[in-house]
């Protein structure tokens, strides 16, 4: 059998309700203390995934955390880096087919009009005018 302590019994009796509280939370703080995260419930308590991917997976979780506090300025300057080259992408991409286009119309009005003149300024400036959506090369062609 049990002995009671009756010492600790008049105690409780004449402790407070607060005393009382301190002692032995309710319920509901130990319920929402003990609550998993909602992502963990529904992988490896409802799906059933093996617990050592949950471990690995709160492992890498805060090895995450703690290098982006270490690292916290040279992740910025990478993203800053990288949105900068996201940003000025389509410009680089249009000057790049701009100058092929200009270097290939350049070899061939060159071609058409190395008979009469070798000045290369004009050459290029009328391989600019193609590009840009000039006729020009149509005269040249009914000189010849």
């Amino acid at each position: 059998m049990e002995k009671r302590n009756l010492n600790n019994d008049q105690e409780v009796k004449n402790s407070t309700f607060e005393e009382r509280k301190k002692r032995k939370p309710s319920k509901s703080i130990q319920i929402n203390e003990k609550r998993l995260p909602w992502w963990v419930e529904l992988l490896f308590v409802q799906v059933g995934l093996p617990d050592k991917w949950l471990i690995k997976i709160l492992k890498t979780k805060r090895n995450t955390i703690d290098f982006y506090k270490d690292k916290k300025k040279f992740i910025f300057l990478i993203f800053l880096f990288l949105f900068t080259l996201g940003y000025f992408q389509p410009v680089i991409k249009y000057t790049n087919s701009k100058l092929k286009c200009q270097k290939t119309s350049f070899n061939f009005i060159k071609g058409i009009y190395l008979l009469k003149s070798e000045n290369l300024e004009r050459i290029e400036m009328l391989a600019v005018n193609y590009c840009n959506g000039g006729n020009e090369i149509k005269y040249l062609r009914q000189g010849e």
